[in-house]
């Protein structure tokens, strides 16, 4: 795949069932040098204190033989940023490949009751965290004429779900950004592609379908079967189906792949 020393940074990769720790993996396996970001907390995310869920990562990494740095990052914070690709400069050296996985959804809930706090979180995650890491490595791309960008965007960013509304436009202005990139830096050797998964079994995930059985009065359990009820594949991608799309736009298989948004959902319908 041609990652093979090759730094990778990959955000929002401190929980052991999400897509950001499963890429990853997939990158160090095919020989990059992985820079493991997320907020500063334990693996399990429940705020107590414990093992940080990127050390857990790079710990399995190492263990696997691969190489990896964790560097807890804050995504709404310009300076954390800078500090880490400082960090992975000096670890590994600029980064050739950033994939923008971190997200949130912030205000996953009826239209109407999207509080401006909810509506500013989701923002400042998903839109402008996203946009300020590209913003962060692009010079330095530019400079050596290469580089490759991810970003995880959604099936949320190509259609849409009743009641995830703050979720589906951040989604669609990171689809959008993906498209500018790709349009404005392609002749200096950079390629950006989004990717955009359906129903995946992360946490995250788990949280939305939770939500949507309270509000329906049923269980997870009866829940997640109706949730999957249109989706060809009849259920959720496993987050290393997702890192496997990502690993390849990573590499020069996709030499001439840029400004694609691809669905990577089982045939899951993308709504309106």
């Amino acid at each position: 795949m041609s990652v093979k020393e090759k730094t990778a940074l990959v955000t929002g990769a401190g929980s052991p069932s999400g897509i950001g720790w499963a890429t990853a993996v997939a990158l160090a396996e095919e020989g990059a040098r992985v820079v493991a970001t997320d907020v500063d907390g334990p693996a399990d995310g429940s705020g107590s204190s414990g093992e940080r869920g990127i050390d857990r990562l790079v710990g399995e990494i190492q263990f696997r033989g691969g190489q990896a740095i964790a560097v807890p990052v804050d995504i709404t914070d310009r300076q954390q940023m800078r500090r880490c690709l400082d960090l992975a400069a000096r670890s590994f050296g600029p980064v050739d490949i950033l994939v923008n996985n971190a997200a949130t959804i912030s205000g996953a809930k009826p239209f109407l009751d999207i509080t401006d706090e909810e509506w500013d979180l989701s923002y400042r995650v998903n839109l402008k965290g996203t946009a300020d890491f590209c913003q962060e490595v692009l010079p330095g791309m530019i400079d050596r004429g290469a580089g490759v960008i991810v970003n995880v965007a959604s099936t949320g960013g190509l259609g849409a779900e009743a009641g995830f509304g703050a979720y589906t436009a951040t989604k669609h202005a990171v689809v959008g950004i993906t498209k500018t990139i790709a349009a404005e830096f392609g002749r200096s050797g950079i390629r950006c592609n989004a990717v955009c998964p359906g129903f995946v079994a992360t946490d995250m995930h788990q949280q939305a379908t939770r939500r949507l059985a309270e509000e329906a009065g049923m269980t997870i359990e009866e829940m997640g079967p109706r949730r999957y009820a249109a989706v060809a594949m009849g259920r959720p991608a496993d987050p290393v189906e997702i890192a496997a799309v990502i690993r390849f736009l990573a590499g020069d298989a996709a030499s001439y792949l840029t400004g694609a948004a691809i669905p990577v959902s089982g045939g899951t319908p993308v709504g309106l």
